[in-house]
């Protein structure tokens, strides 16, 4: 019995060393490796595991349409508004704003690399806070290699909410856990994480311990100025806001603790007022839609939930629902903000259109990546390769495996440069180690999602930040650095987590 455990292991464990050598040693491009990986995955899963041919296709087919709907939806959606933004040339004002606050660098990471980044990861993800941020700290003075450290370092914790909360989203929907209750769970094991990042920035800023001369309260606020909203958030809307929310608190805290201490910020002028509401409409939008999709509003949430498609595609035995929500999509809910902020901004509807096309044009590597991924994941659960691998690594590790489970989240992002693609492979492989451990279901599965932020260890996101600031080929000059600092955020993490589970049942 224990010799077929280890042999079901070895053999569901080959899809999984196909991605790490063909992404992390080949070098092969995300959308290649991806699409061999699931054909190798259907193959492992009808020769070996004596899946049903039908069931096996099935199952991948249902992987490709979740990749599309609602995954791929919302990242086009996203993206559609950030380039209205940036062709309206509102994206502008806004970095105009937020780069005439101080003069001090330390304070202008705080609120453009931290606060700023993480606004734009709640929105758009996907690289986009790195890219921007880095070439707005550039601007002000900082050296490229530094400023690409600082956003990436900074792009962690924000991501696990990135994109209207996606990345929670789908752990919720490929488990089939609440996606509630599974939100403010990740928000109570990132409040250590949230604290100690701004203090790392502020030291990469000045590269010294004097760096928190004079602004250490300050950067403490900046932080708990994001985690205590995140986790108000998360515990009565659920994961589309806490990112969101806590960025624009943290800014707005930063902002007015350093005009109390230095008097810096000037007063903004009448007409500049309705500049900047008229610059930031897009995202204002996407937060007042999504709360009023929100629970908190039941009338406009049960309605919008009703126009809904239920999909079962899965040919074999206990198949998911798939859910395709019309209205209630995240979205939906972004590209109606970005149509009518886009208008508010002076754009035309023909203008908006073609934007909309240019990025669904930039998008098709993406899109096959990521069904090519949730199609491979979902045939491992169907086929029970997952359920495999999580027997023997329990047996392997026993009590000590969720000191090791937010590794396996970041090992998902390593190979896959996205949170949400680390969820959908290695989600149910959390679950199903949770389930024979015996422990807290949601605080595993949780605890991918909190690992998979450390984003700035993966390849595609620094491939990001050279190409941001025009450096490209040092990308190893920066992994130097932030395998550093991505080291100790996983050694908090994992401790952390591991003492956290064994109260787990408690929340």
């Amino acid at each position: 019995m224990r010799k077929t455990m280890w042999i079901n292991f070895l053999w569901a464990l080959l899809p999984i060393l196909w991605l790490i050598i063909s992404l992390g040693i080949i070098g092969m491009s995300a959308s290649r490796a991806c699409v061999i990986g699931l054909i190798i995955t259907i193959a492992d899963a009808v020769l070996l595991f004596k899946q049903p041919v039908l069931n096996t296709l099935s199952g991948a087919l249902e992987g490709i349409i979740m990749g599309i709907w609602p995954i791929m939806y919302v990242i086009l959606a996203a993206l559609f508004v950030y380039q209205i933004t940036t062709e309206s040339g509102s994206m502008q004002t806004i970095e105009k704003l937020l780069s005439s606050i101080t003069t001090d660098k330390r304070i202008l990471v705080l609120i453009i690399a931290w606060g700023f980044g993480g606004f734009l990861e709640s929105i758009a993800g996907f690289g986009t806070a790195v890219a921007i941020c880095a070439g707005i700290l550039i601007s002000l003075g900082l050296e490229p290699i530094q400023a690409s450290v600082i956003c990436l370092v900074a792009n962690s914790t924000a991501t696990a909410f990135g994109a209207i909360g996606l990345p929670v989203l789908t752990l919720a929907e490929v488990t089939n856990l609440n996606d509630v209750r599974l939100g403010f769970i990740v928000t109570l094991q990132l409040v250590v994480l949230v604290i100690l990042v701004p203090f790392i920035l502020v030291f990469l800023t000045e590269k010294s311990i004097k760096a928190f001369k004079g602004i250490g309260f300050i950067t403490l606020m900046s932080g708990l100025g994001m985690a205590i909203p995140q986790v108000i958030i998360a515990k009565f809307t659920g994961a589309e806001l806490p990112a969101l929310v806590g960025s624009l608190f943290s800014i707005l805290i930063t902002v007015w603790l350093t005009k109390r201490k230095t008097g810096a910020v000037e007063e903004v002028e009448n007409e500049s007022i309705s500049e900047i509401i008229k610059a930031c409409s897009p995202f204002i939008l996407v937060f007042i839609f999504v709360l009023l999709a929100s629970s908190l509003c039941p009338p406009v949430n049960n309605f919008l939930t009703s126009v809904t498609t239920h999909l079962h595609i899965y040919l074999g035995k206990n198949p998911n629902d798939l859910p395709i929500n019309w209205l209630s999509s995240p979205g939906t809910l972004i590209l109606l903000a970005g149509l009518i902020g886009g208008k508010i901004q002076g754009l035309s509807f023909n203008k908006m259109f073609k934007i909309l096309v240019k990025v669904l044009k930039t998008i098709g590597m993406t899109t096959i990546t990521v069904c090519a991924i949730v199609g491979l994941a979902k045939v491992m659960v169907y086929a029970g390769m997952t359920n495999a691998l999580a027997l023997a690594l329990v047996s392997l590790l026993g009590p000590a495996y969720p000191l090791f489970a937010p590794l396996i989240g970041a090992l998902g992002t390593f190979l896959t440069g996205s949170a949400t693609s680390a969820n959908v492979l290695f989600g149910n492989l959390q679950y199903s180690a949770a389930q024979s451990l015996g422990v807290s279901k949601y605080w595993i599965v949780a605890s991918n999602m909190t690992g998979a932020t450390a984003g700035m260890l993966s390849p595609q996101n620094i491939a990001v930040a050279t190409g941001a600031i025009n450096k490209e080929g040092l990308e190893g000059k920066i992994l130097k650095e932030t395998i550093k600092w991505g080291s100790l955020y996983l050694l908090i993490t994992c401790v952390f987590l591991y003492l956290g589970g064994l109260f787990a049942k408690l929340v």
